[in-house]
């Protein structure tokens, strides 16, 4: 299993994803959004949370690169929102520079 740093900063998205993500960054209510995006009827731990997070927005990027029409910009930037809001929430051992 890979570590959750190596995750974080091996993550490469487009300028533009990540812009509009650290914009809403001061808007993430962890109660409110991360239960919808992880589908959970609780809030799990920031590291688990940050495994389910990274999966699902690695979907997502894949649907985006294959030009799928499915494809949701919002849900996205959502997901990227929640991951580093997520991942300031890690002990500073584990955060990436």
């Amino acid at each position: 299993m890979t570590d959750i740093t190596t995750l974080l900063t091996t993550l490469r998205r487009p300028r533009l994803l990540i812009r509009a993500a650290r914009f809403g960054l001061n808007e993430y209510n962890r109660n409110r959004d991360l239960k919808r995006l992880t589908r959970s009827l609780t809030t799990p731990s920031p590291e688990r949370a940050l495994f389910t997070l990274i999966e699902e927005e690695a979907r997502l990027e894949e649907t985006r690169r294959a030009g799928d029409a499915s494809y949701s910009v919002k849900r996205h930037v959502e997901l990227l929102i929640a991951v580093m809001g997520e991942a300031r929430l890690l002990p500073p051992k584990q955060r990436t520079a």
